[in-house]
């Protein structure tokens, strides 16, 4: 409160407070209906390799990918399978190979994250014949439990059809 001196004697003066409480509840609403939520640009959630020093000599275990060719005959039934350009008989034969060299690969000090293996397939192959290729080198059962071979598994290009 305050008061007023006048000549002829002191005023008490009352500050009305409605009407400062309606302006600030007005501008208060007016910044909450104003505000745009939006997600912060570039929070990516991306966990990204450890950086390798330049001055390392490059990685000597890398390995080439294992090449698997598939081919058909005309009517798409598996006419030969080759593994790295050797011919291999059937699929057990193909999950023995591709075992064997994991195992090396993996005595040597490779991760089984590191080996590759890529098939090369005739378009008329039955899908089937891929699909059994596919489970022939993804992994073996041994004593009862699943040891997986190789998990990174690609696709040669199909090549133009003559």
């Amino acid at each position: 409160m305050r008061y007023i001196l006048s000549r002829r004697r002191l005023k008490k003066v009352e500050v009305n407070m409605t009407p400062m409480i309606d302006v600030v509840f007005q501008l208060m609403i007016f910044f909450m209906l104003t505000f745009n939520i939006i997600a912060p640009e570039g929070d990516f959630d991306v966990r990204m390799p450890l950086g390798k020093s330049s001055i390392e000599p490059p990685d000597e275990l890398q390995l080439p990918p294992i090449q698997v060719r598939l081919s058909s005959s005309d009517d798409g039934v598996l006419a030969g399978i080759l593994m790295n350009g050797e011919p291999v008989a059937d699929y057990l034969d193909l999950r023995q190979r591709v075992a064997s060299f994991v195992d090396v690969a993996i005595e040597s000090g490779a991760s089984p994250n590191d080996i590759e293996l890529e098939i090369d397939c005739d378009y008329e192959l039955d899908y089937i014949n891929i699909i059994d290729a596919i489970t022939a080198v993804s992994g073996r059962i041994e004593d009862g439990r699943l040891i997986e071979m190789i998990k990174k598994i690609s696709f040669v290009p199909l090549k133009k059809m003559p």
